[in-house]
């Protein structure tokens, strides 16, 4: 593939949910996301691929060729709130691409291609990564899932219904996983580890989210004596700068990146801040020694603070080794390119619990990502496609 094939289909969705800032408002049910799914099944209705949605909202386009369980790739639509280009959709539309690819050498698949368009990968809209494929596999319950809400208030079940999906189907999909005979997924790297153009993931670091609450006393910011004080937002600051302690000292990651206060006023001390902790490490006994420090510490810094403090996990997902036999076969059959755990999540790591899965990363320049310097080079994304395009051939003849 060149260079300026993968540019023009790429081009297609590059306007659709892009923010004044740079990156993407790409919520999983949104405006943005329905015209991203029409642009799938229009994708899918120019290369005679069949479409279907199952009962989680995950899309799906079929290459009805063959028998037996299919070979299943693709990726997401859905981004962070201001996130880049190419986390998600960079796998969906090589996957198009690869498929072109493939027929345009007249390949006849002995088994089904699918390609996957998952929903509500990044959580950025109902706070639960996965979404979509961890209620396939019944791994979040569906009742829980339809509760789910959003910043402003809508449930998913709700959002749902306003974008013509039933959400009372929600829930496990044990035919559908055993429909899949092998997943892909192609993705842009996440990190500067990547010195080819392509690799081949080994395994993915154990993470997981965590909502961290603050209470204390609201009061006038001007008349309250600093003793007086019962002030959320200190420990909330202590727990910050605990969580980077704790990750460098065990040798792992953390990050709090979203806050909520109340009342949220300039002139007032907040009665309640909520904040969520991400952690990732190499192993569960790292990232254990990180949430088991910072719960201590900043437990203790609430006591002197006056506030109370409560943490609850939101989701946790254990270490994933991708299968080892598939992942040795495609770094074999792409010339032995370069084999790399990674500390992101991705679909590929709830899949793989049920069904062989290997992970294609493409060459992230900048090593920037769920932000809009997020980038990878025409060049490299062409590249990533003959890479797809030879493991379908492989996986499927």
């Amino acid at each position: 593939m060149d260079a300026t094939g993968f540019r023009r289909l790429w081009d297609e969705i590059a306007g659709v949910g892009r923010a004044e800032s740079g990156g993407y408002l790409r919520f999983s049910w949104s405006e943005s996301d329905l015209a991203l799914r029409g642009w799938f099944d229009a994708q899918a209705a120019a290369r005679g691929l069949r479409t279907e949605t199952d009962r989680n909202g995950n899309r799906y386009a079929w290459w009805d060729a063959g028998t037996g369980p299919a070979v299943l790739t693709g990726s997401h639509f859905d981004a962070v709130p201001h996130g880049g280009a190419y986390d998600g959709p960079l796998g969906i539309v090589a996957a198009f691409l690869a498929v072109d690819e493939l027929r345009a050498e007249g390949f006849e698949p002995a088994r089904p291609i699918v390609i996957g368009a998952f929903t509500e990968e990044e959580g950025g809209r109902f706070g639960v990564p996965c979404l979509g494929t961890r209620l396939m596999a019944g791994v979040v319950d569906p009742d829980r899932a339809r509760a789910l809400t959003d910043p402003g208030g809508t449930t998913l079940a709700d959002a749902m219904r306003a974008a013509g999906a039933d959400p009372d189907a929600l829930g496990p999909d044990p035919e559908r996983l055993a429909s899949i005979a092998a997943f892909v997924e192609l993705h842009v790297e996440q990190g500067r580890n990547l010195d080819a153009p392509v690799g081949v993931a080994s395994a993915i670091w154990p993470h997981g989210r965590w909502r961290m609450t603050f209470t204390g006393a609201a009061d006038h910011a001007g008349t309250t004596r600093l003793p007086d004080r019962r002030d959320p937002m200190l420990t909330f600051a202590f727990a910050v700068l605990a969580a980077r302690k704790e990750a460098r000292r065990a040798g792992g990651l953390a990050t709090v990146g979203r806050v909520e206060a109340v009342p949220n006023a300039t002139n007032a001390i907040a009665s309640q801040v909520t904040a969520w902790l991400d952690s990732r490490a190499p192993d569960e006994a790292v990232l254990a020694e990180i949430l088991g420090g910072v719960t201590a510490k900043v437990a203790e810094r609430a006591e002197r603070d006056g506030t109370r403090f409560a943490i609850a996990p939101e989701s946790e997902t254990p270490i994933v080794e991708f299968d080892a036999s598939l992942r040795d076969r495609l770094a074999a059959l792409l010339g032995g390119v370069p084999v790399l755990p990674t500390g992101a999540g991705h679909d590929a790591g709830v899949l793989a619990a049920h069904v062989p899965t290997a992970m294609l990363f493409v060459r992230n320049p900048t090593g920037v990502s769920h932000a809009p310097g997020e980038g990878a080079s025409d060049e490299d994304c062409a590249a990533g496609v003959d890479a797809l395009a030879a493991v379908l051939r492989d996986l499927a003849c």
